[in-house]
């Protein structure tokens, strides 16, 4: 017999996800209740969810209290959620035994291009020369480029070596750049595979040309990102943030921009997102800011439905599985 399922979420993000063929594809898999399922729809679609054994879901997954879950899945098995981060929901299903999953390491491939394009942008001086040519002229800009030390022998400072800060280092193995990486949790023998050394937030923003965050989500990180860091940074360094804004104090990341217009800020998050109106980070020169892009965007999100269709059928043959988060991964991860 078939296992049940459903698809569960507040919003339409769902079908971009899973679009027609990938739906098909799962429901070729597992008997598919009709259409998807909202939280204003569990009392009226209560058999559906009685059955379910497994639930599909994305951004806008409702948060359930364990005695919800109780009412309304008391046979559910399994959570594929097709985005990254499963910190707003997952704990209540974990502790019921409900096996989750996540499409966090497909999430964090865009993430990982981004980055990497960012750094290599960010080596040939590309911000400041662009700056320089809108404020005053290409001779200007030529010269400033032509000062820049490039991407040979570059130093890059990766804060984080979680998923998207390993991927960010594998890619970072194609250049002949050298990497320095903050991250706690990661053996030495990890960090070398990855083509990296161990350093301390201080020696990497005292000493990298280039430092990239990308440190996990978590109470004790934010505000860790403060002046006494920032106020290292050398001339013509990069602070590249596609990570958590609150991870960083932005008046700190502020005044050390004011005291040194050489400096450079690309990013991708802040805190809060956008930044307030009147905020510095909006008319700063030095600054460039992108609208959290770096993340699944486009036809990207489908690769996040994709691994999860591959995940359960890994799960539904009794496979080892790739991508299931338990308890204790959620204190270390985004």
């Amino acid at each position: 017999m078939s296992h049940k399922a459903v698809w569960m979420c507040e919003g339409e993000a769902l079908f971009r996800v899973y679009p027609d063929a990938l739906r098909q594809e799962i429901g070729a898999m597992l008997d598919l209740a009709p259409g998807r399922i909202a939280r204003a729809d569990f009392d009226a679609r209560r058999d559906e969810l009685r059955q379910a054994e497994a639930v599909f879901s994305t951004w806008g997954m409702p948060p359930l209290t364990e005695e919800e879950i109780a009412e309304y899945l008391p046979n559910l098995r399994a959570v594929f959620y097709g985005a990254g981060s499963v910190q707003e929901f997952a704990r209540p299903f974990l502790r019921r035994g409900v096996r989750v999953f996540s499409a966090w390491a497909a999430n964090a491939v865009p993430v990982a291009e981004y980055t990497v394009a960012q750094i290599v942008l960010a080596g040939k001086g590309f911000y400041q020369a662009v700056r320089r040519w809108r404020q005053a002229d290409h001779a200007q800009a030529a010269a400033f480029a032509d000062g820049q030390m490039g991407n040979y022998g570059l130093r890059v400072g990766i804060l984080g070596a979680g998923m998207i800060g390993r991927m960010v280092l594998e890619r970072l193995q194609g250049y002949e750049v050298e990497t320095l990486a903050y991250e706690p949790f990661v053996s030495d023998e990890t960090l070398a595979r990855l083509g990296a050394r161990r350093a301390t937030l201080e020696e990497i923003f005292s000493t990298c040309q280039v430092v990239s965050n990308h440190v996990a989500n978590r109470p004790e990180t934010v505000g860790m990102l403060h002046y006494g860091l920032f106020s290292r940074l050398g001339r013509n360094a990069t602070f590249l943030n596609t990570g958590r804004g609150a991870q960083v104090v932005e008046a700190d990341l502020i005044r050390a921009l004011r005291e040194e217009p050489e400096r450079t800020a690309v990013l991708d998050v802040t805190f809060p997102e956008p930044p307030q109106a009147g905020s510095p980070l909006l008319t700063l020169p030095n600054v460039f800011l992108t609208p959290h892009i770096a993340g699944s965007k486009g036809r990207e999100v489908a690769r996040m439905g994709k691994y999860m269709a591959q995940e359960c059928a890994r799960w539904l043959r009794g496979e080892e599985t790739l991508y299931e988060v338990t308890l204790p991964m959620l204190e270390t991860m985004a």
